[in-house]
């Protein structure tokens, strides 16, 4: 069981390598594309065209390959919490690359990142042995999970319909919330499928089932949905608050599926899930820090009659005329150029 968890920690510290580094990547190939035409934020896929895009998406799909498989030798309540490295990562190219400042609060920020993730690895369950695609198909249907799931479908579909049109720009929880949530199930049937194709290689074909198909399925329709909004909310906000928002809601979101469909702590000692609950909020913490101590990005304005300038604005006179008073120069309203309504004519 140990060995099995080590391999799993080995590769997610990897894939934490890998996929943080993409995040800075992707988002110096999404900049370029923004000066081109429309932006990833406002719902333009320029960055299609983009080679060091297609190079940060190489790299975050190596990182994903290696937890791909870390999920099959580890309980998702071991290898998820150890994204946290990927912050890390990506908070310090962030730094070097994109010249978002890391600063000493931040540096404690990491520390307690690497500190929480070291508490989860002792104290994280055993891997539930599973000896079929039948099996994890039966843990799928129980009424437990099917109701999170269901709950899981209904937030997204209104995160997607109604939110995301209407305060998607400006709030940054509506594009992470949406690759939380749905990256919860995507946990799921990946590792479905992870289990799968170790049960094949061991000689016990699992593809001759349809419950293996539905599995990969699911998998490829989540991720795509992850990744057009994980796009989107890097395009719109800064790297270093996406990172760590992110990466707290989707632990929690996995972990909470995974204790549900897997049952990861049946069995465990109460000072054993204490000590991880005190682990996962220690990481928390230090994303929080992370995520203080940076400066978001400004959102980028999509409304044609939003004032470019907050400090000009425009006064109708009773005779009719527009004028226009600028309030950081301090001038008197007769100092202001006059234009005449016959100009609007």
């Amino acid at each position: 069981m140990y060995n099995s968890n080590l391999k799993g920690v080995i590769l997610a510290c990897v894939s934490s390598a890998f996929i943080g580094s993409s995040f800075i990547i992707k988002k110096k190939g999404l900049k370029r594309a923004g000066v081109a035409g429309p932006r990833a934020g406002s719902g333009g896929y320029g960055y299609l065209m983009e080679p060091l895009w297609w190079v940060g998406m190489g790299t975050m799909i190596v990182g994903e390959i290696a937890n791909f498989v870390a999920y099959i030798y580890a309980p998702a309540v071991l290898v998820t919490p150890l994204g946290a490295l990927s912050i890390i990562v990506s908070a310090v190219l962030a730094h070097c690359l994109l010249d978002e400042k890391l600063q000493k609060m931040g540096m404690l920020g990491c520390l307690l990142c690497i500190v929480g993730s070291t508490i989860i690895v002792l104290h994280a369950p055993g891997e539930r042995p599973i000896d079929s695609v039948d099996e994890i198909w039966a843990l799928a249907i129980q009424p437990a999970f099917l109701l999170y799931t269901a709950s899981v479908l209904a937030v997204a579909l209104v995160l997607i319909l109604y939110c995301a049109p209407r305060y998607g720009q400006t709030n940054i929880f509506i594009y992470i919330g949406i690759c939380s949530i749905i990256g919860s199930l995507t946990v799921m049937s990946v590792k479905a499928i992870g289990i799968a194709i170790k049960l094949t290689l061991d000689g016990a074909n699992q593809f001759k089932y349809f419950h293996a198909w539905v599995f990969a399925m699911v998998s490829v329709t989540c991720i795509i949905i992850q990744l057009n909004y994980l796009n989107m909310a890097l395009d719109t906000f800064n790297t270093a608050m996406v990172s760590p928002i992110y990466y707290a809601l989707f632990t929690s979101f996995t972990i909470l599926a995974s204790a549900i469909m897997f049952k990861d702590y049946y069995g465990q000692s109460i000072s054993s899930i204490a000590s991880e609950l005190c682990g996962f909020i220690t990481v928390l913490s230090g994303t929080a820090i992370l995520h203080s101590t940076r400066e978001p990005d400004h959102p980028y304005i999509t409304d044609l009659y939003t004032p470019l300038s907050p400090k000009v604005s425009w006064h109708l006179q009773s005779n009719g005329d527009f004028w226009k008073q600028k309030d950081d120069d301090g001038q008197s309203a007769n100092c202001i150029s006059i234009i005449q309504q016959d100009y609007f004519n």
